[in-house]
């Protein structure tokens, strides 16, 4: 079996609906620009508040895809 690298890259997705949103969010575009996804890790969630309402939810996500070399 060959062996394989990873890289991993670190995105904040948002959502005015949930956290679970914001996740998926940054699956779904960080999808459309990079191959092969593997594995999204959620390391951490935080909300905007204004006039003491939340208004939108973020979610800090780790996302590994295989790294392939240029050559």
């Amino acid at each position: 079996m060959a062996e394989s690298v990873y890289k991993v890259i670190e995105l904040v997705g948002t959502s005015t609906e949930s956290w679970e949103k914001a996740a998926a969010a940054t699956v779904e575009r960080a999808s459309q620009s990079l191959r092969d996804l593997r594995v999204a890790e959620v390391v951490e969630m935080d909300m905007v508040i204004e006039d003491g309402k939340v208004t939108t939810y973020r979610t800090k996500v780790k996302l590994s895809f295989k790294y392939e070399s240029g050559g």
